[in-house]
């Protein structure tokens, strides 16, 4: 394939996006607890209020919508890219907690508006039958670059003695050297369904909200509470949580386009249903693990079951009218955000007397989203969206 060939494919472009993501994100992730309580004097509080506040931009992500009035889908998917950058290059300018907590909104902006958009895309520009798989490979060259990253920070600590700032920086300009240049390397692909500027909210789609939503609350307890529990009671370093990371990260890169093949062999129920039952398992050993080496198992298994939330798109992908895919993506962000919003917080102050009810909490979320994902059928369609529940279907856009 051509330099040429190479620019005229939307997939590239996802693929290279997606690689951009982790430098800046996996940076700010993998220094975050360190950084906050070694330089901000963090406790559960005050990291329980900076998630909160990193997950408003996704629950604002429904607005997005709206900028398609002002630019195409894919010049937002650049720009949010830069922003994301440029958020995680200034962190370590500001080791306090009103400054953290500044720049991480910042960042929040450009990865939940680039996630919400590139969603949309994904949607639009890959065919229904390799959707699973190539959703893999994007997840897969995302690990991949979190690999080159989170080695890269082992080196910057361990053997170069570089500090927060200089790393940080170097993560973010990473992201926005590369939202630069696709910006000027590929063309503006063509919009084959014109899609709804205005927020779409339909009945029938119902069970993907609730699953949606669930899955925002489950992933909250994993990022916010998991591995504070590795810092704070098991005392990992940053080196440490670098290793854990990238273990995880390379998990992705071997098994992520086998997964999304999978996804698209047994179907979305079974995927779901096996990622639920395993999450129930995990989150109660949480609760009670008190092994630092078990636990770093747990979280290394409770990462792994992240690529099976790919069926929760291609089932949307499936049921959904095309000229919904922008607008639902941004509701689905907001509705995804809604636990991500309150329960950092709230189980922030529960997490001083109690952490092992966070987790049970996690557990509990995770066995209703068990019970909602028997409920997705063998063949789901745009006629045929749930086993119980279903409204009378609506007429799908033609192209």
């Amino acid at each position: 394939m051509n330099l040429k060939n190479i620019r005229n494919h939307p997939e590239i472009l996802l693929l290279l996006m997606a690689g951009a993501v982790p430098l800046s994100f996996a940076t700010w992730q993998a220094l975050l607890n360190n950084f906050a309580i070694e330089r901000a004097a963090f406790t559960g509080v005050e990291i329980g209020v900076l998630q909160s506040l990193r997950e408003i931009p996704g629950f604002l992500a429904f607005a997005v919508v709206f900028l398609l009035f002002l630019l195409r889908e894919q010049s937002i998917a650049l720009i949010s890219l830069a922003l994301l950058g440029a958020g995680t290059l200034v962190t370590g300018f500001f080791p306090n907690v009103m400054g953290l907590y500044i720049t991480t909104v910042i960042m929040s902006v450009g990865y939940h508006y680039y996630e919400t958009i590139q969603t949309s895309l994904s949607l639009q520009w890959l065919d229904k039958d390799k959707a699973p798989e190539v959703l893999g490979r994007i997840i897969a060259v995302g690990a991949f670059t979190s690999i080159v990253t989170f080695g890269m920070i082992w080196l910057a600590f361990d053997l170069a003695g570089l500090g927060f700032t200089v790393v940080y920086a170097l993560g973010g300009a990473a992201t926005v050297l590369i939202a630069l240049i696709c910006a000027v390397s590929f063309p503006q692909f063509p919009v084959k369904i014109r899609q709804h500027r205005h927020m779409v909210l339909r009945k029938r789609y119902w069970l993907y909200y609730a699953l949606t939503f669930l899955s925002g609350a489950r992933r909250q307890i994993f990022i916010v509470f998991a591995g504070f529990l590795m810092v704070e009671k098991f005392g990992y370093s940053v080196a440490a949580i670098s290793v854990l990371f990238l273990i995880n990260a390379t998990l992705n890169v071997l098994f992520a386009a086998r997964i999304g093949r999978l996804i698209g062999i047994v179907g979305e129920r079974a995927a779901l249903v096996f990622e639920y039952t395993g999450l129930v398992i995990v989150f109660i050993a949480y609760a009670f693990v008190n092994n630092a080496e078990l636990a770093a198992g747990l979280y290394i298994v409770d990462h792994f079951f992240f690529a099976l939330a790919i069926a929760i798109k291609t089932y949307f992908q499936k049921i959904a009218d095309p000229a919904d895919f922008a607008s639902s993506a941004g509701v689905a962000f907001t509705i995804n955000h809604i636990a991500a919003v309150i329960l950092p917080v709230v189980l922030g102050i529960l997490w001083l007397n109690s952490p092992a009810t966070v987790f049970l909490v996690g557990a509990a979320l995770a066995g209703l989203s068990l019970l909602l994902s028997c409920n997705i059928p063998a063949r789901p369609g745009p006629a045929n969206g749930m086993i119980l529940g279903q409204p009378a279907p609506v007429r799908i856009s033609a192209p």
